[in-house]
């Protein structure tokens, strides 16, 4: 994606509002202080097609917002004890949210004033994906302590990995977050040149993130991304102070350039770097409730003959528990009047209230390392390769495992448009490759046995499929993760499926609009 979106930047401007997946932009605030949300009208016209007449449905989104201790301090400014630091998270219009781009100096630092400030982000923000990078590299560097300084050693049994983990990191004060850390397996001669760090990482994050140690589950949609247990207090009693530490985990490992061992559920990652979620993050979640709104909001008869009311029923370790949407919401039916009330409780519950506290610790840990203003110069996607690395994609393993629909299924690859696609995305850059898996799959994650073993929503292999629209039907392709397919124009170029099919994987995500 060397060019990305520098090299294409009149083109993508010209097309940015119409082929705006969520339709949200970034700008800098009235004070110049911070950067906040705002729709651009394209996108309400849009939706208001597409799902229904009754209300825009595409134009509501919430942003979680952060505050620390009822001072409003980022975390990572004193180095007071280390869980003494409480937060509260909830979710605002996404309008309303302004999210600041000053990152602090650390003590360390000659000079005065902020290290960075909204012109350096704003100028970060339109470079290309490896610019980006070497900048947070860069800024990552300048914010970590001199070894010469303070450095922090961690010693830890491989037999108790975990528990040693989580000791030796939750006691560590904040300020310590940002030092050199080595690392020793006891017993185990080796000097921590940076290949006890990498296995350290690997395998912390490895087990945390196993279904079976109850924190997280697999996500409904792809069994290569994982989601949080909105049950893990009944699996872990002390599941927050879990949290917490994987969010330091997580954090530190970005912050030293290291790579994880699990990617998660693509809402996630819109969360850690204060992004708008809408109707349709609840797909991959669970695509099942998604399906179910969608049908209500198209609904054409008397909302009220459906006979239900603002409560949601989990199912948490085998046992039944109804939830209250909103305050009584058992007493309170859905109506057409308070439909959008219903969707909009909805929404929030599946994003982030059903596991609103475990969200939480998570995010604090992360930040405690990394400060927030610094995320600000990626989008969604381009966060979930930095911190899981460049995917390893075999493109004859790809090919092979790919499944055609429509008017490409008796051809398949030698059909002309096939043939077309796997010639672009064949000349693609790794980064492009990645974020057209992710445009589609919904994660850059392969399966370690290859695309044979591409899973769908119910847990069944669903291959990576192509299927054939007319161009008149939509101009770019569109993507329907649940599925793992791609719907790709019956284009007349080459030239044009290279164009359109490089501007939707790279506008999946919405970015920034800086005058």
């Amino acid at each position: 994606g060397g060019e990305g979106r520098q090299g294409k930047g009149l083109e993508v401007k010209g097309v940015k509002l119409e082929y705006e997946k969520d339709g949200w932009s970034r700008c800098l605030d009235a004070d110049g202080k911070g950067f906040r949300w705002f729709l651009s009208q394209t996108s309400e016209t849009r939706t208001r097609n597409s799902v229904s007449e009754k209300f825009q449905i595409g134009s509501y989104a919430v942003v979680r917002s952060m505050n620390y201790d009822g001072s409003g301090e980022v975390p990572g400014q004193s180095a007071s004890s280390v869980m003494s630091h409480g937060a509260t998270l909830d979710l605002r219009p996404a309008a309303d949210v302004t999210a600041s781009c000053m990152v602090p100096r650390p003590a360390h630092s000659e000079g005065r004033g902020p290290l960075y400030n909204q012109a350096d982000i704003a100028k970060t923000v339109a470079l290309n994906f490896s610019a980006k990078l070497d900048w947070f590299r860069a800024a990552t560097l300048e914010l970590r302590t001199p070894w010469e300084d303070e450095h922090t050693f961690l010693f830890v049994r491989r037999s108790h990995l975990i528990e040693d983990s989580l000791k030796a990191v939750m006691t560590l004060e904040r300020s310590q977050l940002r030092n050199m850390w080595r690392f020793e397996f006891i017993g185990e001669p080796g000097i921590d040149a940076g290949g006890v760090a990498r296995e350290w990482f690997q395998l912390v994050t490895e087990q945390l993130f196993h279904p079976d140690f109850g924190l997280w589950q697999y996500s409904s949609v792809n069994q290569m991304c994982m989601q949080i247990n909105a049950a893990s207090g009944y699996a872990n009693p002390q599941h927050l102070t879990y949290f917490r530490f994987l969010g330091r985990v997580l954090g530190k490992a970005l912050f030293d350039g290291q790579l994880v061992a699990c990617h998660m559920i693509r809402h996630l990652y819109k969360h850690l770097l204060g992004w708008p979620l809408m109707f349709d993050d609840i797909e991959m979640i669970d695509d099942e409730v998604h399906r179910s709104i969608k049908q209500m909001i198209e609904y054409e008869g008397d909302i009220e003959d459906l006979c239900l009311d603002f409560t949601v029923t989990e199912d948490f370790m085998g046992e039944s528990k109804v939830v209250d949407l909103v305050e009584g919401g058992e007493e309170k039916d859905v109506t057409n009047e308070n439909l959008k009330l219903f969707v909009e409780e909805s929404i929030k519950y599946r994003v982030c209230t059903r596991v609103q506290e475990q969200l939480r610790e998570l995010l604090v840990g992360f930040y405690e390392v990394v400060p927030e203003a610094l995320l600000l110069v990626f989008d969604f996607q381009e966060l979930e390769l930095v911190m899981c690395g460049m995917p390893e994609i075999e493109m004859d393993d790809w090919k092979r495992n790919t499944e055609y629909l429509g008017q490409y299924e008796s051809k398949r690859e030698e059909h002309w448009v096939c043939e077309w696609f796997w010639e672009v995305v064949d000349e693609f850059s790794e980064e492009l490759k990645a974020r057209l898996l992710q445009f589609v799959t919904g994660t850059s994650g392969v399966p370690a046995q290859g695309f044979a073993y591409l899973q769908g929503n119910d847990g069944n292999i669903r291959k990576f499929c192509i299927n054939s629209i007319s161009v008149e039907t939509s101009l770019f392709p569109r993507a329907h993760t649940c599925f793992n397919r791609i719907d790709l124009p019956l284009y007349r170029t080459k030239q044009q499926l290279k164009d359109k099919l490089t501007l939707a994987v790279q506008m999946e995500a919405t970015g920034f609009d800086i005058d």
